[in-house]
């Protein structure tokens, strides 16, 4: 066993083990996308960061990749954890303002504005449908071409694969596949909608929340005015 100190507290870990498998062990919530228990750990949208004091020196790293080390310091939500992960998560809805996925993460994480130009891709990147296609599935029918901003997923030769088993996987794991929900006063590009308790439209409409189904708060539901 690893002995560490994760948020002040000494705790143990299996050798091997990933801080952000030790940090959901002890309960403790890291937003992730990149990252599902069942596929190889990517770090691509490093959301997972956390800080790390070595001993040396202190530093951000991304906690699905960084394997437990004994009498490191670990902080998961220090001022300079949560701007990072804002910044990121700023970056990947100016590139993605239609998931409901990263709209969820917007409310959750308390993110209210983005600073960077819109686009409407409908791919962060993130390999989730890479790997979920080549190592649950058994095919291995898409791929990244391309670098940087030309950095795409596609199949061979952009032809109809012929391994591809039309299964769906692909799209049934991707985190910006699910459009939206549009909050009732939502004048940008973020909805936080789900950061809205109280009942707004019910006095006109006689419903709850006038919205998609979303993370909790708005889901639509009939309510009877007396």
């Amino acid at each position: 066993m690893v002995i560490l100190t994760m948020n002040g507290v000494r705790v143990q870990a299996e050798e091997g083990s990933t801080l952000l498998e030790v940090a959901r062990f002890y309960g403790i919530d890291i937003p992730t996308l990149c990252y599902h228990d069942e596929l190889t750990p990517y770090g691509a949208c490093r959301l997972c960061m956390v800080e790390v004091d070595d001993g040396r020196r202190t530093r951000l790293v991304a906690s699905c990749l960084y394997l437990v080390r004994e009498g490191i310091k670990v902080k998961t939500h220090t001022e300079r954890v949560m701007k990072g992960r804002k910044l990121i998560l700023e970056l990947l809805i100016a590139r993605c303002p239609n998931s409901k996925t990263l709209q969820d993460l917007a409310s959750k994480m308390g993110l209210d504005k983005v600073r960077f130009k819109m686009e409407n891709k409908d791919c962060i990147l993130c390999g989730l449908c890479l790997r979920m296609c080549a190592e649950q599935m058994g095919s291995g029918a898409i791929g990244f071409v391309g670098r940087g901003q030309k950095r795409e997923v596609v199949t061979p030769f952009r032809e109809a694969s012929e391994i591809c088993r039309n299964c769906g996987a692909c799209m049934y794991i991707c985190p910006v596949v699910e459009t939206q929900c549009r909050g009732i006063k939502s004048p940008g590009e973020l909805c936080n909608s789900c950061l809205i308790i109280t009942p707004q439209c019910s006095e006109k409409y006689g419903q709850v929340m006038c919205t998609l189904d979303s993370c909790g708060a708005c889901v639509e539901k009939e309510k009877k005015i007396v």
